[in-house]
């Protein structure tokens, strides 16, 4: 059987008298899209922020392709292939929609910003990012500001962004997150898209969107895991609707 690409062994994480993640454990496969859910307060956040190395675990393991980076800092995980969505970087938003993906692009590959002038028209930059665009149906917006973007094509945005680091792994922060449902819907759209080519764990209180995307759920509460499984069963455990005691789970 193949390794997963994202294993995690007893994580641990307090803040005070509060264990936000108490032994945690998750296993993701290539080009799975795998869901975190729970209730508020359940430690996604804090989970999230420690995958993506922008918080040490207390204890535990993180292992990434096969190797431990759970002391490797965040800009070195986004080298070896993870990106976390959402909060890899700001939008610039006094940059057209086309700059800011091919800054993206430019950044991950090591070159200086002294030289963004002269490298905004550079095809290696551009046309890439353009493709990039594209696969979030943006490219129609390629020539605008930033700024003129809704909220939802600014979180597209993101995602072509993260898209531009060429990661095997997102890490998808609560992607709907004030949206309206046409937002959302699209939103969807590209992340289906996205199924089966990118491996996604996500995070994301919207249960519909959840049971639209996910190939496995984990449902996460009081920072541990009570339930993993495919939707189906997820849906049906009559502990995690124990759990939820009908909430939607943020």
């Amino acid at each position: 059987m193949a390794e997963p690409i994202l294993e995690v062994r007893d994580l641990r994480k307090s803040f005070g008298g509060v264990r936000a993640v108490d032994g945690f454990a998750l296993s993701v496969s290539e080009f799975e899209t795998h869901a975190v859910i729970g209730p508020n307060g359940a430690g996604k956040t804090t989970l999230i922020a420690q995958l993506s190395g922008m918080l040490k675990p207390d204890s535990g393991a993180i292992r990434f392709r096969g190797r431990d980076i759970t002391e490797v800092p965040a800009h070195r995980r986004s080298r070896l292939g993870l990106a976390r969505s959402f909060q890899i970087t700001s939008v610039f938003r006094d940059m057209t929609v086309i700059d800011n993906v091919a800054l993206a692009i430019q950044a991950h590959a090591g070159h200086s910003f002294r030289f963004w002038m002269p490298a905004r028209r550079d095809p290696d930059l551009t046309e890439p990012a353009l493709q990039m665009l594209r696969e979030v149906d943006l490219a129609e917006r390629a020539h605008d500001l930033a700024s003129a973007l809704s909220h939802g094509e600014q979180r597209q945005l993101e995602i072509a962004m993260a898209l531009a680091t060429s990661p095997a792994m997102l890490l998808l922060d609560e992607p709907m997150a004030g949206m309206g449902p046409e937002e959302s819907r699209r939103m969807v759209e590209t992340l289906q898209r996205l199924k089966g080519e990118k491996t996604m764990l996500l995070v994301e209180h919207d249960m519909d969107v959840v049971f639209a995307l996910a190939d496995t759920i984990t449902v996460m509460v009081d920072g541990r895991v009570i339930a993993s499984g495919p939707p189906q069963a997820i849906r049906s455990d009559e502990h995690v609707r124990r759990a939820y005691l009908g909430e939607e789970g943020g």
